[in-house]
């Protein structure tokens, strides 16, 4: 039996295209609107949810914006290299010293609250849902994040590997679903009902962990997850609601590609399709 009103934030991951997301919600901290049952983030969005909880406006884009014109951050010297182009690490840096994630006023947020952190196992390549906790929150954000064969590949917490939950739940409605909360509000990196293919990272996977199944598959399969959730999206269950907040059309950055200028229009985009949404649900706030 689904509780009344019981209401998922959902944020989908997306690289340097999460400025957008991060937009959304500074639109919806500017109006006080943090009243949300349970949060689930993949790969970028679980960043995007942490500076959320903990209250503070527009730190996210601060950081996406440092990691754009942070010359460690990115370097394709470091290609064949063990931290991979990326340096996933430094997000623990940047959290701590940067721009500073306020750690025990998302862990106030979250006091009998659902949530979580989606990684892919990398032993067997089903998603995992991390709970962060004063303990692991920077570590479950990271290993949400690890991008395979861009960053280092793996980040490991109590001795278990994981990468980036895009591959293995990208975007985690089933799961709310699962968990019975009867309204979803999800935010997209993507237009609306926008399919996917099969990327050159999925199909490289898929090929690289031939001799590893269960990743293999992970690989191979990961763009139907994603279209099955959209399908999901689309129809939703009886009684399930399901809103959506996405770009018109696909944003100025990519998940790799991306300069100042974008990044920034990507952030006002998601500022003002916040607002269209809080203006258009006022009875929400």
């Amino acid at each position: 039996m689904f509780k009344k009103n019981k209401v998922c934030l959902i944020v989908e991951g997306g690289g340097f295209k999460t400025a957008f997301t991060a937009g959304v919600l500074d639109s919806f901290l500017g109006v006080g609107k943090t009243n949300f049952d349970g949060f689930m983030g993949v790969s970028g969005g679980s960043i995007a949810i942490s500076y959320f909880l903990s209250k503070q406006y527009r730190f996210c884009y601060r950081a996406i914006e440092l990691l754009a014109k942070d010359q460690h951050f990115m370097q394709y010297k470091r290609t064949f290299g063990a931290e991979g182009i990326m340096d996933i690490d430094y997000l623990e840096k940047v959290s701590s010293q940067v721009v500073p994630f306020e750690k025990e006023k998302a862990l106030q947020a979250i006091q009998e609250k659902d949530i979580s952190f989606v990684a892919t196992n990398r032993r067997f390549g089903n998603p995992e849902y991390l709970v962060p906790n004063k303990e692991n929150w920077i570590n479950a954000v990271i290993a949400s994040c690890t991008l395979p064969f861009v960053t280092k590949g793996k980040h490991k917490i109590k001795g278990k590997a994981y990468f980036d939950g895009g591959w293995s739940d990208p975007l985690p409605v089933k799961e709310a679903y699962r968990r019975g909360f009867n309204e979803v509000l999800v935010l997209r990196t993507s237009p609306k009902d926008i399919k996917t293919t099969q990327s050159w990272t999925d199909y490289f996977g898929s090929i690289y962990f031939s001799k590893r199944p269960e990743l293999s598959e992970c690989f191979s399969k990961c763009y139907l997850m994603y279209n099955a959730a959209v399908d999901f999206m689309i129809s939703p269950p009886e009684g399930v609601t399901v809103n959506q907040i996405a770009p018109e059309k696909y944003l100025k950055s990519g998940t790799y590609s991306y300069n100042e200028k974008t990044i920034i229009e990507d952030y006002r985009n998601g500022l003002d399709q916040g607002m269209k949404y809080l203006m258009a649900n006022k009875s929400l706030i």
